[in-house]
């Protein structure tokens, strides 16, 4: 992931490139590295995120989704039936 202190410089680049300054030679390479960085941190987490979807095409896997999420559901509401009893003593 890139970091918050490169996409902050990216902006900065992006207003200066738009203002009447505009970039320096330097500048203008270092602009064109972080966007390419930034498109490949993107394209690694939008390719990571794509490969964790599961697709459910049979009544079984169906099923098996189904059990999942009762079970995560139940655990829920024992959990905020707990919390309900704290608050209320």
């Amino acid at each position: 992931m890139i970091s918050e202190e490169k996409i902050a410089r990216i902006n900065e680049l992006a207003h200066k490139a738009k203002s009447q300054e505009g970039l320096t030679l330097e500048e203008q390479a270092e602009q064109e590295k972080l966007r390419k960085e930034y498109v490949q941190s993107f394209r690694e987490n939008l390719r990571a995120q794509l490969e964790q979807i599961r697709f459910v095409d049979t009544p079984e896997d169906l099923e098996s989704v189904e059990e999942v999420v009762g079970t995560i559901e139940t655990e829920l509401e024992e959990e905020l039936t707990q919390i309900k009893k704290t608050l209320k003593s």
